[in-house]
């Protein structure tokens, strides 16, 4: 933490473990080099002003719009030599054993808005900005005091609100979206069905060789088509690889073993326990329903 003050040229933090710094107070840095940048510690930001873009994982970041943008520790975002910081907002950093032993240590690993390698920060409207800013107020307010034995349980109260509201926002974030994510479907669909016509044993494939196709995070899939099917990236790939096994049970003479080889599993005693759980019914007494 005291290393990231340090590079910024802003006094040291208040507290060893988390720390709360304004936009406005952010000093002028000029940056020459396309630089690397990787912390130790949860970030979460509301940007009311900011003309830049930031790299983070695969894909950029547009943070010309007030927003809020959420880093989880060990991850690598990138800046440009034409960066720089927003004008106005909040910048709130959490090492992870501040955390410890609070339940929120376990909670923050739930929230898949930190895990997020994709152009997909969270938009706020007017009003749930002004909410979010009154959380960020409290924090600053409590980070400024004096350390005592309430600190620790009062900011985390704070944060873990202050999350509660960024995945509330985020799921009516999705549900808003839907024309996009509906589209997101379509081609979901589209990629199983050119996998499974063309599969011959490639193996089976997975969320994230799903996620890594459309050029998303895992969990950000995930989420998307969770609200739209109700149904999470494995279980729509187990749904399409059942309706291609039962085309092939029903309109050739391949054994079960060939279905199974086909389809990529390598054992066919694992097709035939996804079959069966799928269907209540295993590959051979579905075959012999429809002779």
């Amino acid at each position: 933490m005291s290393q990231q003050h340090d590079l910024l040229g802003i006094a040291k933090p208040r507290h060893p473990l988390f720390s709360m710094i304004r936009f406005e107070d952010f000093p002028k840095i000029k940056n020459n080099q396309r630089t690397k940048i990787i912390t130790d510690f949860y970030q979460v930001t509301l940007k009311k002003a900011c003309p830049c873009k930031i790299q983070y994982g695969q894909n950029r970041f547009d943070f010309d719009e007030g927003i809020i943008s959420c880093f989880a520790p060990k991850q690598v975002s990138i800046i440009d030599e034409d960066f720089s910081f927003a004008t106005a907002g909040w910048h709130l950093s959490i090492h992870p054993n501040f955390l410890r032993p609070h339940p929120l240590s376990q909670k923050i690993k739930t929230f898949g808005f930190f895990d997020y390698a994709v152009n997909e920060a969270l938009l706020v409207s007017e009003e749930e900005q002004k909410a979010l800013e009154n959380i960020f107020e409290c924090i600053e307010k409590e980070y400024l005091l004096p350390i005592d034995n309430f600190s620790q349980d009062v900011v985390i109260a704070y944060v873990d609100l202050l999350l509660s509201y960024c995945n509330r926002y985020y799921n009516r974030q999705f549900i808003t979206r839907k024309i996009n994510s509906s589209e997101m479907l379509v081609r979901v669909e589209q990629i199983l069905n050119v996998y499974f016509e063309n599969a011959n044993n490639k193996g089976l494939p997975t969320a994230n060789d799903l996620a890594q196709e459309l050029n998303l995070s895992t969990k950000y899939l995930s989420d998307c088509l969770k609200q739209i099917t109700g149904q999470t990236t494995q279980q729509l790939i187990h749904e399409k690889l059942i309706e291609y096994a039962k085309d092939l049970l029903t309109t050739t003479e391949l054994s079960v073993s060939e279905i199974a080889f086909q389809l990529g599993f390598e054992y066919s005693q694992s097709f035939n326990r996804l079959f069966k759980n799928k269907t209540s019914k295993t590959p051979v007494e579905y075959r012999k329903s429809f002779n």
